[in-house]
């Protein structure tokens, strides 16, 4: 074949090999590919997330680059729209004043905590989740679910907050919903020592960080087991491993340096501090 093709029989097998650059890509996608088979929830990594969870391995690229690989091998995944809120204002209550104004970010834990309510639809009935995230790092630090959102859910979120991280005196944040309007909640907060802060009337963007969360947990998770099709006791403990687990102690967050998950940033940066 070399003689019908006028080529030497070493260039033939030579052009078999792969050029240094290829096998630079194949060894990046593997890394890849490594990176997403970590965890059944890392498939719903972006082009930034690997790009910083190559960086924590020491591996330096760029975002074209792992952007064309993960596209040109099916890696890539397609935005789903945001969550709509499920609270109601209280319009005869006693409103608090908006003290964050959109400044969602914190220097120490436990200075700025958000909190909403959402829904979730199961076999037997809605289930709602109440979170609460500390602006410092996105740690989810407390949360409560019941098939119901009165007040009740919205101090147990708190109160079990407040005793993980053993806290008092943040600013509480939150939209106008009645439960966090109520005289129970407010005597809640000021047994902790904690300052009110709510969202403008109809400004969902005010509470736009725990807004996104909800967005996440419902797209990369929730939207993808169909929950409606699942008895609430089983979706409890799916949102609880994926949040205490997942969230908190594995997934990649953009928002703090160099990526690190939001328990684990908080972690090595006291721990450097002792």
């Amino acid at each position: 074949m070399c003689n019908v093709l006028a080529v030497s029989e070493s260039g033939y097998y030579r052009s078999l090999k792969p050029t240094p650059k290829q096998e630079r890509q194949q060894r990046l996608l593997v890394k890849i590919k490594d990176i997403i088979g970590e965890h059944e929830d890392n498939r719903n990594y972006g082009v930034q997330r690997i790009l910083l969870a190559l960086s924590q391995i020491e591996i330096q690229t760029s975002y074209s680059t792992v952007y064309r690989m993960m596209k040109q091998h099916g890696l890539l995944k397609k935005a789903k729209r945001h969550p709509n809120g499920i609270t109601r204002e209280d319009a005869a209550a006693q409103k608090s004043e908006n003290l964050l104004r959109r400044d969602f970010k914190s220097p120490a834990p436990n200075k700025k905590w958000l909190s909403d309510i959402t829904e979730v639809p199961c076999s037997d009935g809605k289930l709602y989740l109440s979170a609460v995230m500390d602006c410092f790092n996105g740690e989810i630090v407390g949360m409560a679910m019941d098939d119901n959102m009165r007040k009740e859910l919205c101090i147990e979120a708190f109160e079990n907050a407040c005793k993980s991280r053993k806290a008092r005196g943040m600013i509480y944040h939150s939209d106008r919903g009645s439960q966090f309007t109520s005289h129970a909640f407010r005597a809640c907060l000021a047994k902790r020592g904690a300052v009110q802060s709510m969202s403008g009337t109809g400004r969902c963007y005010d509470n736009a960080r725990m807004e996104s969360f909800f967005a996440t947990l419902k797209k990369e998770k929730l939207y993808k087991i169909r929950t409606e099709q699942y008895p609430m006791a089983y979706i409890k403990s799916v949102i609880f491993r994926y949040i205490m687990v997942y969230y908190n102690r594995r997934r990649i967050y953009t928002s703090n340096p160099g990526g690190w998950p939001p328990a684990i940033y908080r972690e090595r940066l006291f721990s450097r501090a002792v």
